[in-house]
């Protein structure tokens, strides 16, 4: 594996994944089995704390592989291959852990449904992001149907998906698109900076604030308060909570073990 998708870890368990498949980055089944087999290997892998997606080069992701899609040719073929980028998508917005998206650059079609299945979102000055399947006579159909319109609201995300238009990095955190807009050249290096923070916290509640958020999202108030209490009921005996409390009352910085 690291052909397409190349992997890095830091000393602070922070995971680097950066999408390296030019000229665009382009997600064909090389990189999206790459990308499946690394989220596996990190969900499992108990010294990564938080992960970073990026792009190699001056571009996030722009799309699937357009000659791929282009053989597609029947309903049977496109469901099957869609729900496999599905399964995929899923892993991502499904691992509690953080998955930050470092936008460096052009981040159009399968490359913002990417970005929609992280949970944070950082993008630079000069970057683009889209949904412009309809220009080519398709539709988005790695999630961001669905992960854009509970994200943006469906009125701000039809407005995307039936113009494919672009925005740019002010619009993007104008609509709640993205969380943080830096100088270009700082993308990673922010994004980097984000999931250091994130990896002092408690593994366990940080999974369970995940758990909560991204299940309790598809779930009416009343089963979203029911697993809210239920993954709060996970952290009441844990070693992690014992730690933060008395760390605060000791007026120190807490030491979390993840149990």
């Amino acid at each position: 594996m690291g052909e397409k998708v190349l992997y890095e870890i830091n000393e602070k368990g922070v995971a680097l994944l950066t999408i390296d498949n030019p000229p665009m980055n382009a997600l064909d089944e090389l990189t999206m089995l790459e990308l499946e087999f690394l989220i596996h290997r990190i969900e499992e892998d108990k010294s990564v704390k938080a992960v970073v997606i990026t792009g190699k080069g001056g571009t996030f992701v722009v799309g699937a592989d357009i000659q791929k899609v282009q053989d597609v040719g029947t309903a049977p073929e496109g469901e099957r291959v869609t729900a496999r980028a599905h399964q995929i998508m899923n892993l991502v917005e499904n691992l509690r852990k953080p998955v930050i998206a470092a936008i460096n650059g052009t981040c159009l079609g399968g490359g913002m449904e990417l970005a929609l299945a992280c949970h944070l979102r950082i993008i630079g000055e000069g970057a683009q992001m889209g949904l412009p399947e309809i220009m080519l006579g398709i539709m988005p159909a790695f999630g961001g149907t669905q992960r854009a319109a509970r994200q943006l609201g469906r009125c701000k995300a039809l407005e995307l998906i039936l113009t494919g238009k672009f925005v740019d990095a002010a619009e993007a955190n104008a609509i709640g698109l993205v969380n943080r807009v830096v100088p270009q050249e700082r993308v990673v290096d922010e994004a980097m900076d984000m999931a250091k923070g994130l990896s002092y916290k408690s593994p366990l509640a940080m999974a369970a604030i995940l758990e909560a958020v991204i299940d309790g999202g598809g779930m009416d108030m009343e089963r979203g308060l029911q697993l809210e209490s239920r993954c709060f009921g996970k952290l009441a005996g844990s070693e992690d909570k014992k730690e933060g409390i008395a760390a605060f009352f000791e007026k120190r910085k807490p030491k979390f073990i993840g149990k």
